[in-house]
Order: structure tokens, then C-alpha cells, then sequence
């Protein structure tokens, strides 16, 4: 019944986001239909931004183009380009453009704890703007992306600020499509909601940045964690730093086209978030500065995964249950059939979720892959069960835990 309850409030909780996405006055804004935000007269920070790259060669060099074609003054911006080690012709592509724009600063490093909280955690001192800007090394960043970022950080209650990230290559498979649509739902749809409701957005680790100051107050980049986003989201609450989110900053990435590619980088996002779990979770629900709906939300935010195991369970009552005749185990029917209905009201938010955000983003041919969906969902639930069998059973008994690992990638190279 533990499980019923904590899966029930669960989806509350989406539906929640969801109906409050639709009420009246609520629209979509997107950096291509919508006029960039006016910033004449408000003063333009100095912008760092670092990207952080492991054997890019395939995307270096496109975004590195897109973000010498911004629109940012680049008399105020600094550009990191930090090669962590790279095997093939990333250091090259680097060093390439960095001749050719003086705001590039190659940062080739050869020593410390591989990853990207590691390479970050390395090239801070090489920062000279009063915000950072972070990219992964497969995203665009389209021309006026850098301002959008920047304009939150006219309140100074802002310690960071989230983009939305939409891929780029939807029709590559089955899955990019499908990673779409939950990228959308999210993006559009959850972390749109959470900010109008006056909630804290996720610092998601690109297509963001935070506030030098805000960094240095919580402590800089924790090396010994898998997500060094999430880990930096709760520093900076904890801290008293609000985390904006602006969803006409779209910022475009390469989603995994295979299953093998997505695994491990779930595998990684899930021991991260669910380490961060435990350290913050607490911290979070007893500081009273912030208002009791927020604590909850945050809670419900870390502790997402955590839900994998128990939709398992309720899978795994729904099978039996199909089983199970009439007579002396007629008090079990009532649990499974609680199971069921569970797991029917819970999974639909996620689908009501996609649907909504397929709607607001006119994407009406996506949205028909809806119920294909089914597929990555159940098969994401496996994987999260996995990769937290494995973080329990490092935590509770020792043995190897997951390293940071680079996700591959599948564009052709860039000339």
C-alpha cells in the first residue's frame, strides 16, 4: 500500500503540471515564431561559456561556428573550448578556430579526474565573465540564444538559468522520435509549469549557466558525482539562489539513436540523481525558506527514479493477478486490482504530458508515435531498475560504481 500511495501522489503531481500548463493565457513561446527578447538599455554581463569535449570531432566544429555567429557583443564574451584528452581530431578543430576568433581560449587538458565535472571544475579559474554559460558539445545554440540566457540574471535573486533543449534529430530512429516527444513534455510542458507556479527549474548541465558568484557561494563543481546539474540545482536552493527557466531559449542537440547509446547515458543520469537523492532530499523538505509546495515538488523532482522499481512491482501484480482464480485469494484481488487502476491513472500523465506538449508545439505527426512510446517507456523502466540495482548494491556492500561516461555520438563528422 506504501507503494500505491507514493505512486499515486507521483501522479497527482504530473497531472498537476500538466492542467496547470492549460489553463487559459498559457502559450507556447519559441525562439522561432516568437521575437527574441528586448534587452536594449540593460546591461549585458560578461559571458563565459565552456564546452566541455571528449573525442568531438563529429560536432566541434558546429558549435563552435554557431557560437562565433551569435549575436552576443564578443568584446563580453569568452569562449572555453576544453578538450579533456581527446583521441582524434578534436584538439585540432579547437585550436583551428580558436585562430580565428580572439574570444576562443583552447583549453587542452591532460591531468585530473576525467569527466565533465572534472573538465569544468579545471577550467574555472580560467573564467573571466560574471556568468557561465554551459554547452555540451552537441548542441546549437541558435544566434540570440546567449541573450536569452543572459537576460534572467537581471534579478539578482538568480543564481542560474535553464534553456529548453529540443533535438535535432527527431527522424534519425525510432527512439530519437520518441526521445523527442519526452524531451518536449519535459521542456514544454514540466518545466514550463514548475516556473510558472514560482518553482525552482533543474539546472540540466547545458543549454544553461549560473552566476559566478552563486557558484563560488555553493561551493564550486562537485567532482565525485555523475550529475554535477542536479547536484549544483540543490547547492544553490539550499543556498537561497532561485533557478529561472526560460522556454523560448531553445537551444537544438543530438538525442541517442540507439537503445545501447541511451542505456548508458541513462544509467549515468539515474546514479547521479538518485545519490543526489540522498544528500539533498532531507535538507531540502526541513529548510523552511522555502514555501511547503516547492519542497515537495523538489522532492518529488529527486526522487523521480525511484518510481521505476514500483511501477515493476505493479507490472509484476498485474501478471499475477491475471492468474489468480476466484476463492481463498479473493483479498488479493483487491490489491492487484489497486495495482492496476494505479498504474493506469500514474502512466497516463506521462502521455497526457507528451500529448499536451505535441499540441502547443503543433507537432501533430509526432504526436501519433504517442503510443509507441509504450515501448521506450518500458524499456527505460528496465534500465533505471538496473542502474539502481547496481548504485544500491555499490552503496550498501562496495565494489565498482558507475563512472562518468561520454554519450556517442552518431552525426557525420563536420568538414
Amino acid at each position: 500500500m506504501v507503494s500505491l500511495a507514493i505512486l499515486t501522489l507521483y501522479a497527482i503531481r504530473q497531472y498537476a503540471l500538466a492542467l496547470n500548463r492549460l489553463r487559459p493565457g498559457r502559450r507556447r513561446y519559441s525562439a522561432s515564431q516568437e521575437n527574441a527578447i528586448e534587452l536594449s538599455g540593460y546591461y549585458m554581463p560578461r559571458l563565459t561559456v565552456i564546452v566541455p569535449m571528449h573525442n568531438e570531432e563529429r560536432v566541434a566544429a558546429d558549435i563552435l561556428r554557431a557560437l562565433t555567429e551569435c549575436d552576443y557583443d564578443p568584446d563580453r564574451l569568452q569562449v572555453i573550448a576544453a578538450n579533456d584528452r581527446s583521441s582524434d581530431r578534436t584538439a585540432a578543430i579547437i585550436d583551428r578556430f580558436a585562430a580565428r576568433h580572439p574570444f576562443i581560449l583552447p583549453f587542452h587538458r591532460t591531468s585530473g579526474k576525467p569527466g565533465k565535472p572534472g573538465v569544468l571544475n579545471d577550467a574555472t579559474p580560467l573564467i573571466t565573465g560574471e556568468i557561465l554559460l554551459l554547452f555540451d558539445a552537441d548542441y546549437i545554440p541558435g544566434r540570440n540564444l546567449l541573450k536569452l540566457l543572459a537576460a534572467p540574471f537581471a534579478d539578482p535573486a538568480v543564481g542560474a538559468v535553464m534553456g529548453r533543449v529540443v533535438p535535432q534529430n527527431t527522424g534519425e530512429s525510432l527512439l530519437s522520435s520518441l526521445l523527442c516527444l519526452e524531451r518536449a513534455a519535459g521542456y514544454q510542458v514540466v518545466q514550463e509549469s514548475r516556473a510558472m507556479m514560482g518553482f525552482s527549474a533543474q539546472f540540466g548541465g547545458t543549454v544553461g549557466g549560473v552566476r559566478m558568484e552563486a557558484l563560488e557561494a555553493a561551493g564550486g563543481w562537485n567532482i565525485d558525482t555523475l550529475t554535477e546539474d542536479t547536484d549544483l540545482t540543490c547547492r544553490l536552493i539550499l543556498k537561497g539562489w532561485k533557478v529561472a527557466y526560460v522556454n523560448r531559449a531553445e537551444c537544438y542537440e543530438e538525442v541517442p539513436a540507439s537503445w545501447s547509446v541511451r542505456s548508458v547515458q541513462l544509467s549515468r543520469w539515474v546514479v547521479g540523481h538518485t545519490d543526489c537523492f540522498h544528500r539533498f532530499a532531507l535538507p531540502i523538505l526541513r529548510d523552511r525558506r522555502l514555501p511547503l509546495a516547492e519542497r515537495i515538488d523538489l522532492f518529488f523532482l529527486l526522487s523521480g527514479y525511484l518510481t521505476a522499481p514500483l511501477l515493476l512491482l505493479s507490472w509484476i501484480a498485474s501478471f499475477l493477478l491475471f492468474f489468480i482464480e476466484p476463492g481463498p485469494l479473493a483479498p488479493g484481488l483487491g490489491a492487484g486490482a489497486a495495482f492496476i487502476g494505479c498504474q493506469m491513472f500514474g502512466n497516463q500523465a506521462t502521455f497526457i504530458e507528451m500529448g499536451l506538449a505535441a499540441h502547443m508545439d503543433r507537432a501533430r505527426r509526432q504526436a501519433m508515435l504517442i503510443p509507441l512510446s509504450l515501448l521506450s517507456f518500458f524499456a527505460s523502466t528496465t534500465s533505471i531498475c538496473a542502474a539502481l540495482l547496481r548504485y544500491y548494491r555499490s552503496r550498501w556492500f562496495g565494489g565498482p560504481a558507475d563512472a562518468w561516461a561520454r554519450t556517442q555520438r552518431s552525426r557525420p563528422v563536420a568538414p
